[in-house]
């Protein structure tokens, strides 16, 4: 089997096995094709405008093409937003500007610390190496503006399953105390 499906197949039982509180889920997209496309739902981090939010994403791996051997865990996983998000390091696209998801990817990382590194972004954004110039000016110039945009971005977007955000507090509640 090759070493790429290996260290996948580990990473998500592992990961079922002590799933942090930040992330509600990581699972395969397709069955039939586990290792390619994988779809996790992370919390807003607590005391942001991004609390009781639910943050869809889209993990693709790279393939191996006939030209190179580059793959995951040896390239980083194309992770996205699907979830509209009003962040500096976030753009419309979902396109996420984290160095570890770019240039600074190491073997050791796994796709857990990518998403925990992900919520951590959502909490102190770097307004010096942004993709949303609105979100990066509005954090440096006027905290409060940018703090009710993204509440609103976040009520209005992050649900579960449809649901909205404000429905599904109690979900929240429940949900974090399995982790208690």
């Amino acid at each position: 089997m090759c070493f790429s499906l290996q260290r996948l197949r580990r990473e998500l039982k592992e990961f079922k096995s002590s799933q942090p509180k930040e992330i509600l889920s990581l699972s395969p997209v397709d069955e039939s094709k586990p290792f390619e496309h994988w779809e996790a739902k992370i919390h807003g981090p607590v005391d942001t405008p991004y609390a009781n939010g639910v943050f869809v994403l889209d993990i693709h791996f790279m393939e191996r093409s006939v030209h190179s051997n580059d793959t995951y865990p040896f390239t980083p996983p194309k992770i996205k937003f699907k979830t509209k998000v009003f962040h500096p390091n976030i753009s419309s696209k979902g396109e996420i500007c984290l160095d570890i998801l770019h240039d600074q990817w190491a073997v050791a990382l796994t796709i857990e610390k990518a998403l925990l590194s992900i919520v951590a972004l959502l909490s102190a954004p770097n307004t010096d190496d942004f993709l949303t110039p609105e979100a990066a000016f509005l954090y440096k110039e006027n905290r409060e503006e940018y703090d009710k945009k993204a509440r609103e971005w976040t009520r209005i977007y992050a649900t579960v399953d449809g649901v909205p955000v404000k429905a599904q507090t109690k979900l929240n509640e429940v949900s974090l105390s399995i982790y208690s």
